[in-house]
Protein backbone atom coordinates (compact mmCIF):
# COMPACT_ATOMS: atom_id res chain seq x y z
CA UNK A 1 0.00 0.00 0.00
CA UNK A 2 1.40 3.23 -1.02
CA UNK A 3 2.47 4.64 2.91
CA UNK A 4 0.55 7.66 3.85
CA UNK A 5 -1.56 7.90 0.89
CA UNK A 6 -5.64 7.35 0.70
CA UNK A 7 -6.84 4.23 -0.57
CA UNK A 8 -10.35 5.34 -2.73
CA UNK A 9 -12.16 3.22 -5.07
CA UNK A 10 -14.93 4.80 -7.43
CA UNK A 11 -17.51 2.15 -8.22
CA UNK A 12 -19.90 2.42 -11.17
CA UNK A 13 -22.63 0.32 -12.40
CA UNK A 14 -22.56 -0.59 -16.00
CA UNK A 15 -25.72 0.94 -18.01
CA UNK A 16 -27.44 0.02 -14.70
CA UNK A 17 -30.64 0.59 -15.46
CA UNK A 18 -30.84 -1.33 -18.69
CA UNK A 19 -29.04 -3.88 -17.16
CA UNK A 20 -31.57 -4.13 -14.21
CA UNK A 21 -34.51 -4.29 -15.69
CA UNK A 22 -33.10 -7.28 -18.30
CA UNK A 23 -32.24 -8.70 -15.21
CA UNK A 24 -35.82 -8.59 -14.15
CA UNK A 25 -37.57 -9.80 -17.09
CA UNK A 26 -34.84 -12.67 -17.60
CA UNK A 27 -36.54 -13.86 -13.79
CA UNK A 28 -39.45 -13.40 -15.05
CA UNK A 29 -39.31 -16.29 -17.44
CA UNK A 30 -38.26 -13.32 -20.61
CA UNK A 31 -36.19 -15.23 -23.66
CA UNK A 32 -34.61 -11.88 -24.70
CA UNK A 33 -32.41 -10.15 -23.35
CA UNK A 34 -32.93 -6.26 -23.82
CA UNK A 35 -29.19 -6.06 -23.39
CA UNK A 36 -28.52 -7.72 -27.05
CA UNK A 37 -31.35 -5.94 -28.71
CA UNK A 38 -31.91 -1.99 -30.23
CA UNK A 39 -33.57 -1.06 -26.71
CA UNK A 40 -33.13 1.94 -24.40
CA UNK A 41 -35.37 2.90 -20.35
CA UNK A 42 -37.70 5.84 -20.85
CA UNK A 43 -41.07 7.55 -19.91
CA UNK A 44 -44.10 7.64 -21.73
CA UNK A 45 -43.54 6.97 -25.16
CA UNK A 46 -46.83 9.19 -26.13
CA UNK A 47 -45.26 12.25 -24.71
CA UNK A 48 -42.67 13.82 -27.41
CA UNK A 49 -40.63 14.58 -23.82
CA UNK A 50 -40.18 11.29 -22.99
CA UNK A 51 -36.39 10.97 -22.75
CA UNK A 52 -33.82 8.05 -22.87
CA UNK A 53 -32.44 7.05 -19.55
CA UNK A 54 -30.43 4.39 -20.36
CA UNK A 55 -29.56 2.51 -24.07
CA UNK A 56 -28.42 -0.72 -25.33
CA UNK A 57 -24.79 -1.26 -27.13
CA UNK A 58 -26.72 -1.55 -30.56
CA UNK A 59 -29.07 1.09 -29.90
CA UNK A 60 -26.02 3.25 -28.87
CA UNK A 61 -24.19 2.52 -32.48
CA UNK A 62 -27.50 4.03 -33.90
CA UNK A 63 -26.84 7.13 -32.53
CA UNK A 64 -29.06 6.54 -29.35
CA UNK A 65 -27.80 8.99 -26.76
CA UNK A 66 -28.91 9.46 -23.39
CA UNK A 67 -31.31 12.45 -22.35
CA UNK A 68 -32.32 12.44 -25.68
CA UNK A 69 -36.16 12.49 -26.49
CA UNK A 70 -37.44 9.23 -27.42
CA UNK A 71 -38.68 10.74 -30.45
CA UNK A 72 -35.86 11.74 -31.52
CA UNK A 73 -33.99 8.44 -30.73
CA UNK A 74 -37.18 6.71 -32.72
CA UNK A 75 -35.66 8.63 -35.75
CA UNK A 76 -32.55 7.18 -36.01
CA UNK A 77 -33.92 4.22 -34.69
CA UNK A 78 -37.39 3.29 -36.16
CA UNK A 79 -36.97 -0.45 -34.34
CA UNK A 80 -36.31 0.78 -30.51
CA UNK A 81 -37.84 -0.59 -28.44
CA UNK A 82 -38.64 1.31 -25.06
CA UNK A 83 -38.85 -0.12 -21.38
CA UNK A 84 -40.16 1.49 -18.11
CA UNK A 85 -37.83 1.90 -15.64
CA UNK A 86 -38.52 0.75 -12.27
CA UNK A 87 -37.14 2.66 -9.01
CA UNK A 88 -38.23 -0.01 -6.73
CA UNK A 89 -36.43 -2.60 -8.52
CA UNK A 90 -33.20 -0.18 -9.20
CA UNK A 91 -33.38 0.60 -5.53
CA UNK A 92 -33.14 -3.36 -4.37
CA UNK A 93 -30.24 -3.65 -6.76
CA UNK A 94 -28.35 -1.11 -5.50
CA UNK A 95 -28.92 -1.77 -1.85
CA UNK A 96 -27.67 -5.50 -3.13
CA UNK A 97 -24.40 -3.89 -4.41
CA UNK A 98 -24.22 -1.81 -1.24
CA UNK A 99 -24.35 -4.95 0.92
CA UNK A 100 -21.53 -6.41 -1.10
CA UNK A 101 -19.31 -3.41 -0.72
CA UNK A 102 -19.90 -3.36 3.34
CA UNK A 103 -17.71 -6.78 3.19
CA UNK A 104 -14.80 -4.51 2.29
CA UNK A 105 -15.09 -1.71 4.17
CA UNK A 106 -17.93 0.92 6.39
CA UNK A 107 -16.69 4.05 4.92
CA UNK A 108 -19.17 4.01 1.50
CA UNK A 109 -20.26 7.33 0.13
CA UNK A 110 -23.62 6.19 -2.02
CA UNK A 111 -22.80 8.83 -5.22
CA UNK A 112 -25.63 8.31 -6.70
CA UNK A 113 -28.13 4.74 -6.88
CA UNK A 114 -25.59 3.23 -9.37
CA UNK A 115 -22.16 4.32 -8.06
CA UNK A 116 -20.20 4.54 -4.78
CA UNK A 117 -16.68 5.90 -3.45
CA UNK A 118 -15.20 3.16 -1.06
CA UNK A 119 -12.45 4.80 1.76
CA UNK A 120 -10.26 1.07 1.96
CA UNK A 121 -7.58 3.21 3.64
CA UNK A 122 -7.94 1.72 7.21
CA UNK A 123 -9.33 -1.66 5.62
CA UNK A 124 -6.73 -3.28 3.39
CA UNK A 125 -4.72 -5.11 6.03
CA UNK A 126 -1.83 -6.75 3.86
CA UNK A 127 -3.90 -6.59 0.81
CA UNK A 128 -3.08 -4.48 -2.08
CA UNK A 129 -5.84 -2.27 -3.31
CA UNK A 130 -5.66 -2.99 -6.64
CA UNK A 131 -6.25 -6.93 -5.33
CA UNK A 132 -9.28 -5.54 -3.68
CA UNK A 133 -10.98 -4.22 -6.46
CA UNK A 134 -10.66 -7.01 -9.02
CA UNK A 135 -12.15 -9.22 -6.26
CA UNK A 136 -15.10 -6.88 -5.78
CA UNK A 137 -15.55 -6.73 -9.58
CA UNK A 138 -15.32 -10.67 -9.50
CA UNK A 139 -17.85 -10.92 -7.14
CA UNK A 140 -20.59 -8.74 -8.43
CA UNK A 141 -20.86 -10.17 -11.80
CA UNK A 142 -20.64 -13.83 -9.78
CA UNK A 143 -22.96 -13.30 -6.83
CA UNK A 144 -25.40 -10.23 -8.10
CA UNK A 145 -25.62 -10.55 -12.20
CA UNK A 146 -24.23 -7.63 -13.06
CA UNK A 147 -21.35 -5.86 -14.44
CA UNK A 148 -19.30 -2.19 -12.89
CA UNK A 149 -16.10 -0.33 -13.67
CA UNK A 150 -14.00 0.07 -10.71
CA UNK A 151 -11.71 3.33 -10.50
CA UNK A 152 -8.75 3.29 -8.21
CA UNK A 153 -6.97 5.58 -7.32
CA UNK A 154 -5.49 7.60 -4.31
CA UNK A 155 -8.47 10.55 -3.78
CA UNK A 156 -12.20 10.72 -5.43
CA UNK A 157 -11.56 12.95 -8.36
CA UNK A 158 -9.01 9.91 -9.90
CA UNK A 159 -10.62 7.31 -9.33
CA UNK A 160 -14.06 8.81 -10.63
CA UNK A 161 -12.09 9.70 -13.87
CA UNK A 162 -10.38 5.99 -14.04
CA UNK A 163 -13.78 4.32 -13.60
CA UNK A 164 -14.98 6.33 -16.95
CA UNK A 165 -11.96 4.92 -19.03
CA UNK A 166 -12.72 1.88 -21.14
CA UNK A 167 -16.09 0.37 -20.93
CA UNK A 168 -17.99 -2.35 -19.60
CA UNK A 169 -16.43 -4.73 -16.71
CA UNK A 170 -12.99 -3.16 -16.50
CA UNK A 171 -11.14 -2.28 -13.48
CA UNK A 172 -8.46 0.88 -14.57
CA UNK A 173 -5.93 2.76 -12.27
CA UNK A 174 -5.38 6.27 -12.43
CA UNK A 175 -1.97 7.51 -9.71
CA UNK A 176 -0.70 10.90 -9.95
CA UNK A 177 2.31 9.35 -12.00
CA UNK A 178 -0.31 7.80 -14.52
CA UNK A 179 -2.01 11.50 -14.41
CA UNK A 180 0.28 12.57 -17.84
CA UNK A 181 -0.36 9.29 -20.04
CA UNK A 182 -4.13 8.35 -18.97
CA UNK A 183 -5.66 11.59 -18.08
CA UNK A 184 -4.00 14.82 -19.89
CA UNK A 185 -4.24 13.71 -23.60
CA UNK A 186 -8.28 13.69 -23.10
CA UNK A 187 -10.64 16.03 -24.28
CA UNK A 188 -11.30 18.91 -21.69
CA UNK A 189 -14.73 17.80 -21.84
CA UNK A 190 -14.33 15.05 -20.27
CA UNK A 191 -12.78 16.62 -16.96
CA UNK A 192 -15.51 16.28 -13.41
CA UNK A 193 -17.42 18.42 -12.64
CA UNK A 194 -16.91 20.95 -16.06
CA UNK A 195 -19.91 22.86 -16.70
CA UNK A 196 -21.27 22.52 -20.90
CA UNK A 197 -21.02 26.35 -20.46
CA UNK A 198 -17.76 26.30 -19.25
CA UNK A 199 -16.38 24.52 -22.14
CA UNK A 200 -16.43 26.94 -25.24
CA UNK A 201 -14.64 29.56 -22.93
CA UNK A 202 -12.11 26.95 -22.61
CA UNK A 203 -12.00 26.15 -26.56
CA UNK A 204 -11.45 30.45 -27.06
CA UNK A 205 -8.72 30.15 -24.76
CA UNK A 206 -7.13 26.79 -27.14
CA UNK A 207 -7.61 24.64 -24.18
CA UNK A 208 -8.58 21.66 -25.77
CA UNK A 209 -6.88 19.11 -23.41
CA UNK A 210 -6.98 17.89 -19.85
CA UNK A 211 -3.93 18.93 -20.43
CA UNK A 212 -3.99 22.31 -21.48
CA UNK A 213 -5.67 23.10 -18.92
CA UNK A 214 -3.72 21.61 -16.27
CA UNK A 215 -0.37 23.43 -17.82
CA UNK A 216 -2.36 27.25 -17.51
CA UNK A 217 -1.45 29.76 -15.24
CA UNK A 218 -3.28 28.62 -11.59
CA UNK A 219 -3.92 32.69 -10.95
CA UNK A 220 -5.38 33.58 -14.66
CA UNK A 221 -8.01 30.37 -14.08
CA UNK A 222 -8.82 32.28 -10.66
CA UNK A 223 -8.78 35.50 -12.27
CA UNK A 224 -11.17 34.37 -15.48
CA UNK A 225 -13.49 31.98 -13.20
CA UNK A 226 -13.06 32.72 -9.88
CA UNK A 227 -13.17 29.74 -6.84
CA UNK A 228 -14.24 27.27 -10.27
CA UNK A 229 -11.26 28.21 -12.24
CA UNK A 230 -8.95 26.81 -8.97
CA UNK A 231 -11.30 23.83 -8.58
CA UNK A 232 -11.08 23.33 -12.35
CA UNK A 233 -6.84 23.72 -12.37
CA UNK A 234 -6.38 21.56 -9.16
CA UNK A 235 -8.95 18.66 -10.90
CA UNK A 236 -6.77 19.27 -14.21
CA UNK A 237 -3.54 18.40 -12.03
CA UNK A 238 -5.06 15.30 -10.36
CA UNK A 239 -5.74 17.64 -6.54
CA UNK A 240 -8.54 16.54 -4.67
CA UNK A 241 -8.62 16.21 -1.06
CA UNK A 242 -12.36 15.75 -0.62
CA UNK A 243 -13.60 13.01 2.16
CA UNK A 244 -15.64 10.22 1.17
CA UNK A 245 -18.79 11.19 2.68
CA UNK A 246 -20.44 7.95 4.43
CA UNK A 247 -23.50 7.70 7.09
CA UNK A 248 -22.30 7.04 9.85
CA UNK A 249 -25.07 3.92 10.74
CA UNK A 250 -25.26 1.76 13.00
CA UNK A 251 -24.72 -2.61 11.28
CA UNK A 252 -27.05 -4.97 11.62
CA UNK A 253 -24.34 -7.28 11.06
CA UNK A 254 -20.78 -7.25 10.33
CA UNK A 255 -18.78 -9.33 7.90
CA UNK A 256 -15.46 -10.13 6.18
CA UNK A 257 -14.98 -12.56 3.32
CA UNK A 258 -11.73 -13.43 0.88
CA UNK A 259 -11.21 -15.41 -2.53
CA UNK A 260 -7.53 -17.01 -2.16
CA UNK A 261 -5.42 -16.76 -4.07
CA UNK A 262 -5.00 -20.61 -4.88
CA UNK A 263 -7.55 -23.45 -3.97
CA UNK A 264 -7.11 -25.01 0.07
CA UNK A 265 -7.70 -28.38 1.50
CA UNK A 266 -5.73 -27.92 4.66
CA UNK A 267 -8.27 -27.43 7.87
CA UNK A 268 -5.21 -25.77 9.60
CA UNK A 269 -4.51 -23.12 6.50
CA UNK A 270 -7.98 -22.49 6.33
CA UNK A 271 -8.75 -21.71 10.12
CA UNK A 272 -5.48 -19.23 9.93
CA UNK A 273 -7.41 -17.60 7.08
CA UNK A 274 -10.35 -17.21 9.74
CA UNK A 275 -8.00 -15.33 12.44
CA UNK A 276 -7.03 -12.73 9.89
CA UNK A 277 -11.02 -12.43 9.50
CA UNK A 278 -11.88 -12.71 12.91
CA UNK A 279 -9.80 -9.72 13.58
CA UNK A 280 -10.63 -7.50 10.77
CA UNK A 281 -14.27 -8.52 12.09
CA UNK A 282 -13.63 -7.93 15.85
CA UNK A 283 -12.23 -4.54 15.17
CA UNK A 284 -14.59 -2.81 13.05
CA UNK A 285 -17.17 -4.41 15.78
CA UNK A 286 -15.21 -2.73 18.47
CA UNK A 287 -14.93 0.81 16.93
CA UNK A 288 -18.74 0.55 16.38
CA UNK A 289 -18.99 0.06 20.26
CA UNK A 290 -21.06 -2.96 19.54
CA UNK A 291 -21.11 -7.16 20.66
CA UNK A 292 -22.02 -9.84 18.29
CA UNK A 293 -24.99 -12.85 19.58
CA UNK A 294 -24.46 -14.96 16.40
CA UNK A 295 -21.13 -15.88 14.49
CA UNK A 296 -21.28 -17.56 10.73
CA UNK A 297 -18.46 -18.94 8.91
CA UNK A 298 -18.85 -19.13 4.89
CA UNK A 299 -16.98 -21.62 2.77
CA UNK A 300 -16.62 -21.64 -1.06
CA UNK A 301 -15.64 -24.90 -2.89
CA UNK A 302 -13.82 -24.86 -5.98
CA UNK A 303 -16.48 -25.39 -7.80
CA UNK A 304 -18.57 -22.58 -6.26
CA UNK A 305 -20.76 -24.53 -4.17
CA UNK A 306 -21.65 -22.28 -0.89
CA UNK A 307 -22.52 -24.12 2.22
CA UNK A 308 -22.46 -21.86 6.21
CA UNK A 309 -22.75 -23.00 9.94
CA UNK A 310 -23.77 -20.34 12.83
CA UNK A 311 -23.59 -20.41 16.58
CA UNK A 312 -25.23 -18.51 18.58
CA UNK A 313 -23.31 -17.22 21.21
CA UNK A 314 -23.68 -17.95 25.26
CA UNK A 315 -22.67 -14.33 25.87
CA UNK A 316 -22.20 -11.26 23.64
CA UNK A 317 -19.13 -10.47 22.80
CA UNK A 318 -16.56 -8.29 20.45
CA UNK A 319 -13.26 -9.97 21.59
CA UNK A 320 -11.08 -11.28 19.14
CA UNK A 321 -10.09 -14.68 20.82
CA UNK A 322 -13.70 -15.97 21.07
CA UNK A 323 -15.17 -14.58 17.61
CA UNK A 324 -12.18 -16.85 16.52
CA UNK A 325 -12.28 -19.88 18.76
CA UNK A 326 -16.39 -19.95 17.37
CA UNK A 327 -15.59 -19.89 14.17
CA UNK A 328 -12.81 -22.67 14.06
CA UNK A 329 -15.58 -24.66 15.90
CA UNK A 330 -17.89 -23.92 12.84
CA UNK A 331 -15.25 -24.86 10.63
CA UNK A 332 -14.32 -28.04 12.32
CA UNK A 333 -18.22 -28.87 11.81
CA UNK A 334 -19.12 -28.14 8.80
CA UNK A 335 -15.52 -29.08 6.42
CA UNK A 336 -15.27 -32.22 4.26
CA UNK A 337 -11.62 -33.46 4.47
CA UNK A 338 -10.13 -33.26 1.42
CA UNK A 339 -12.43 -30.14 -0.65
CA UNK A 340 -10.97 -27.15 -1.81
CA UNK A 341 -11.98 -24.35 -1.14
CA UNK A 342 -11.78 -21.09 -2.96
CA UNK A 343 -13.33 -18.53 -0.43
CA UNK A 344 -13.46 -18.00 3.68
CA UNK A 345 -15.76 -15.85 4.99
CA UNK A 346 -16.78 -14.58 8.24
CA UNK A 347 -19.48 -12.99 9.87
CA UNK A 348 -20.99 -11.72 13.08
CA UNK A 349 -24.86 -10.49 13.78
CA UNK A 350 -27.13 -9.73 16.83
CA UNK A 351 -25.58 -6.72 17.47
CA UNK A 352 -26.42 -4.93 20.40
CA UNK A 353 -24.53 -1.68 21.81
CA UNK A 354 -22.05 -2.36 24.08
CA UNK A 355 -24.04 0.17 26.29
CA UNK A 356 -26.87 -2.43 26.47
CA UNK A 357 -24.72 -5.77 27.31
CA UNK A 358 -25.17 -6.63 30.92
CA UNK A 359 -21.75 -7.58 32.14
CA UNK A 360 -21.83 -11.95 33.45
CA UNK A 361 -20.93 -12.85 37.11
CA UNK A 362 -18.92 -15.15 34.74
CA UNK A 363 -16.57 -13.02 33.69
CA UNK A 364 -13.05 -14.72 33.80
CA UNK A 365 -9.88 -12.71 34.36
CA UNK A 366 -8.55 -14.01 31.06
CA UNK A 367 -11.86 -12.65 29.53
CA UNK A 368 -10.82 -9.33 31.13
CA UNK A 369 -7.47 -9.23 30.04
CA UNK A 370 -8.60 -10.31 26.81
CA UNK A 371 -10.45 -7.22 26.17
CA UNK A 372 -7.68 -5.18 27.67
CA UNK A 373 -5.38 -6.61 25.03
CA UNK A 374 -7.86 -5.73 22.42
CA UNK A 375 -8.20 -2.11 23.27
CA UNK A 376 -4.30 -1.53 23.65
CA UNK A 377 -4.45 -3.47 19.95
CA UNK A 378 -7.12 -1.31 18.49
CA UNK A 379 -5.84 2.16 20.05
CA UNK A 380 -2.25 1.63 18.05
CA UNK A 381 -4.03 -0.01 15.11
CA UNK A 382 -5.89 3.59 15.25
CA UNK A 383 -2.80 5.68 15.87
CA UNK A 384 -0.49 4.21 13.23
CA UNK A 385 -2.56 2.69 10.96
CA UNK A 386 -4.16 -1.07 11.12
CA UNK A 387 -0.83 -2.97 10.00
CA UNK A 388 0.89 -1.20 12.86
CA UNK A 389 -0.34 -4.66 14.93
CA UNK A 390 0.14 -8.37 14.09
CA UNK A 391 -0.91 -10.41 16.46
CA UNK A 392 1.86 -13.94 16.18
CA UNK A 393 -0.90 -16.18 14.91
CA UNK A 394 -1.69 -14.46 12.22
CA UNK A 395 1.24 -14.25 10.49
CA UNK A 396 1.49 -16.64 7.62
CA UNK A 397 -2.31 -16.42 7.12
CA UNK A 398 -1.76 -13.07 5.74
CA UNK A 399 0.90 -14.81 3.39
CA UNK A 400 -1.58 -16.78 2.15
CA UNK A 401 -3.95 -14.64 1.53
CA UNK A 402 -1.61 -11.92 0.44
CA UNK A 403 -0.41 -13.69 -2.68
CA UNK A 404 -2.14 -12.71 -6.22
CA UNK A 405 -5.05 -14.32 -7.77
CA UNK A 406 -3.85 -17.30 -10.19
Amino acid sequence: MAEGKRQILHIDVNNAFLSWTAMDRLEQGEKIDIREIEAVIGGDESKRSGIVLAKSMKAKQKGVYTGETLFQARLKCPNLQVFKGNYKSYKKHSNDLYKLLLNYTDKIERFSIDECFLDMTNYLGKFDLLEKAYEINKRVKRELGFTVNIGVAHNKLLAKMASDFTKPDRVHTLYEEEIPTKMWPLPVSELFMLGKKTIPKLYDMKIRTIGDLAKQDKRLMIKKFGKHGLLMWEYSNGIDNSEVNYLEEKPKGIGNSVTLPMDINDEEKLAEVLLTLAEQVAYRLRRYNMCAGVVNVQLRTKDFKDFSHQKKLLNVTSNTKDIFNVAKELLKEMYKKGTMIRLVGLRVDKLISKDEVQLSLFNSEEDKKQEKLDRVVDSLKNKYGYNSVTRAGKLHSEDIVKLKDV
